[in-house]
């Protein structure tokens, strides 16, 4: 460190204590008058189940395995549209914790702990149902050709009055239209992974080792991945106006209190009714 450097003090830091900080409430600004969003929509929900078999080569001989960590990433979700087909591409990272050998004897053996991270590719293709909403018809470009009319004379072997009226074929004039379509994309939800893995080409090593222990270096495994996804389009959407100026904070209070807002908004005015409805049928709150 340079001379004209001061050492920083950073023992505020380090103590365990945290200063307490107080915060206030700031009254939220929404549109009153109803607006136009374009938010994205859910269009589906599906669970999709691939199937993936494949090989792993370790960079050198293990012994065991002590631990396989395992993350799924989506790489492409693309919706064919027209033809409600779902093509899903990713891999699956994985990251073999497994113990090598040094030194060993007829009691036992010692070595170190290594790990190799490998990425596992898999694809398919799914039909989709759309059990929340279709998705907007895409719109097709298209182009239309215009003339004018041109008016000419004939030669000397037509009559003096005769004309030709006709298209000008010494132009061309065209009217395109390019429409931009919102694309379809996909949200993972969650995914689960089942996998069974078999160690393949286990061999006794070379020199002294208890009788029981193999080496190898090939893994065979076959996973199952259940993948939950949602399929969404951007799309715009109404929202109708917020009337109670006096419930930016507390509507739950009052819903659960079943007292309804003078000027609650639809949603919350529904919720109320509802509650009221069940209670006039005998039910009653926790």
């Amino acid at each position: 460190m340079p001379d004209n450097c001061t050492q920083p003090d950073v023992f505020y830091f380090k103590n365990g204590a945290e200063g307490e900080c107080t915060n206030t409430k700031v009254r939220p600004h929404p549109v009153k008058r109803g607006a136009i969003v374009k938010v994205p929509v859910v269009l589906a929900e599906l669970s999709v189940q691939i199937n993936v078999d494949s090989l792993i080569t370790l960079p050198e001989p293990a012994f065991e395995v002590k631990q396989i960590k395992k993350n799924l990433k989506l790489t492409q979700c693309i919706l064919a549209q027209n033809t409600n087909k779902l093509f899903l591409r990713g891999f699956v990272r994985k990251n073999i914790t497994y113990s090598t050998r040094d030194c060993s004897n007829h009691e036992g053996f010692c070595g170190d702990i290594r790990h190799y991270t490998v990425d596992v590719p898999w694809s398919c293709v799914t039909p989709v149902k759309f059990n929340v909403r279709k998705p907007a018809p895409p719109l097709l470009n298209g182009s239309e050709e215009f003339q004018y009319l041109r008016k000419k004379e004939l030669g000397p072997e037509f009559a003096g009055k005769d004309f030709l009226e006709s298209g000008d074929f010494s132009e061309f004039n065209q009217v395109s239209t390019e429409l931009f379509n919102e694309l379809p994309f996909c949200e993972i939800i969650s995914a689960t992974i089942t996998e069974f893995d078999e160690f393949l080409g286990r061999k006794r090593p070379h020199g002294v080792i208890p009788f029981e222990e193999f080496e190898f270096r090939t893994i065979e495994e076959k996973m199952v991945i259940e993948l939950t996804l949602k399929v969404l389009q951007k799309r715009q959407v109404a929202v109708s106006a917020f009337k109670d100026k006096d419930c930016y904070e507390g509507c739950d209070e009052k819903m659960l209190d079943g007292k309804k807002p003078e000027t609650a908004p639809a949603e919350i005015q529904q919720v109320a009714d509802l509650v009221e409805a069940l209670e006039n049928v005998g039910w009653k709150k926790a």
